[in-house]
């Protein structure tokens, strides 16, 4: 199991820096329902990669070892499919980043996060964390490299839990901040919402360059 979890620990961090969701729960944290908005966030945010992760790992199973020992063909081909449409998704958000002096465009959406409650928070971050490009790619490439290990099933879920978990982070981060410090985190949580609005685009060209090499690497290895 160790081996699967330090085979998915880039995917994962991959999937934590992810700046437009981290951006959206500072902007709940200075909301009236912050309290309650922020910790639900969160929660759907681990419940969108769990989903993804139990749908890779049950359509996998046994399949992604084969009798040999040794790693399922399908799975590396996967990989190696995941690889190139990462740096498919750097190069579009590399060409999309704003010029020196432009405002970096945010989701439309982002603009009535004071009128989110609690389910539609919840909602929205399971969105976020599951079915945008970037973290399901990632989040299936995390799955599919624990099935390949070859670990018992039970195995694969607490890999798969620990993949989801830290991915977690850059949301959890600034909600327990919130929460332990209250007003005084203001003017650390604006800090970081700026940095991460202004750099949103190479952050995101840079993590899916460096982790889409890795997997097509991964993939090439295993093939040849």
């Amino acid at each position: 199991m160790g081996e699967a979890i330090g085979q998915t620990l880039p995917l994962a961090v991959g999937v934590a820096l992810s700046p437009v969701p981290i951006i959206a729960v500072v902007l709940m944290l200075t909301t009236p329902r912050a309290r309650v908005n922020g910790p639900a966030f969160v929660l759907g945010w681990l419940l969108g990669l769990g989903v993804v992760g139990a749908l890779v790992l049950a359509l996998a199973g046994p399949s992604a070892e084969e009798d040999t020992g040794g790693p399922a063909t399908w799975v590396s081909w996967l990989k190696l499919l995941l690889g190139v449409l990462l740096l498919a998704v750097a190069a579009r958000q590399f060409r999309g980043r704003p010029r020196a002096g432009e405002q970096a465009p945010m989701p439309g959406w982002m603009s009535a996060v004071d009128q989110f409650g609690a389910g539609k928070s919840l909602g929205m971050a399971a969105l976020l964390s599951g079915v945008n490009p970037k973290n399901l790619l990632l989040a299936v490439a995390g799955a599919a490299t624990i099935a390949q290990t070859g670990i018992p099933g039970g195995q694969q879920a607490l890999a798969y839990a620990v993949f989801a978990v830290i991915g977690s982070l850059g949301v959890a981060v600034p909600v327990v901040i919130y929460l332990a410090l209250g007003k005084r985190s203001e003017d650390l949580l604006t800090r970081l919402k700026n940095w991460m609005s202004a750099h949103n685009a190479v952050i995101m060209s840079v993590l899916c360059l460096v982790i889409g090499a890795k997997l097509i690497g991964d993939a090439i290895t295993a093939l040849w």
